[in-house]
């Protein structure tokens, strides 16, 4: 999600069941207060599966956490600013001996490890609210040289390996051609 997505998330966007968020809001902080907004586009509009170990941690936090506006991050029941969240953030980096990086980078590096784990570009796309394939493509094609080999790998075990009665000098692809 994008910093203003996840800061504008409500505990009753959470579905436990089916271990999806929705993003259907932003929030923008200003010296007159806050306030939600729809998202930036349409099709940011989205609902975001999330891994087990995630709702796990927000399980665990959520009896004590629940306030007046339903947010999952606040302190003392008001919404917290990106500003504050960059400096803690970056104390954390900083005590854990991590190089320093953007709040956005996060966003990125889970895309990037999406794409190199064979994730679908349509359903990162689709999670991160993308307006288009192609826009994801085009952002993260620096990941895609290096997991073109395991499909082409995968691609051939599935052809060359998938019939037992071929003969080890046909191919498995040919001798299911030659059958047909």
């Amino acid at each position: 999600m994008r910093p203003s997505e996840y800061l504008a998330l409500k505990w009753s966007d959470i579905d436990w069941h089916r271990g999806t968020a929705s993003v259907c809001r932003t929030i923008q902080i200003s010296s007159n207060g806050w306030t939600f907004y729809d998202t930036k586009r349409k099709r940011s509009r989205r609902s975001v599966k999330l891994q087990n170990f995630v709702l796990k941690a927000l399980d665990e936090i959520k009896g004590q956490r629940e306030t007046e506006h339903d947010l999952v991050f606040h302190r003392a029941g008001q919404p917290l600013r990106q500003r504050k969240i960059k400096v803690e953030f970056r104390r954390l980096l900083l005590a854990a001996g991590i190089r320093s990086i953007r709040l956005y980078d996060l966003r990125h590096t889970a895309a990037t490890l999406a794409v190199a784990a064979g994730v679908s570009v349509k359903v990162i796309s689709d999670q991160l609210g993308h307006a288009s394939i192609s826009f994801t493509l085009e952002r993260y094609s620096h990941v895609l040289p290096s997991i073109q080999d395991e499909a082409a790998a995968r691609v051939e075990r599935m052809l060359m390996g998938s019939l037992s009665h071929a003969s080890p000098h046909v191919p498995a692809a040919q001798a299911e051609i030659a059958t047909c």
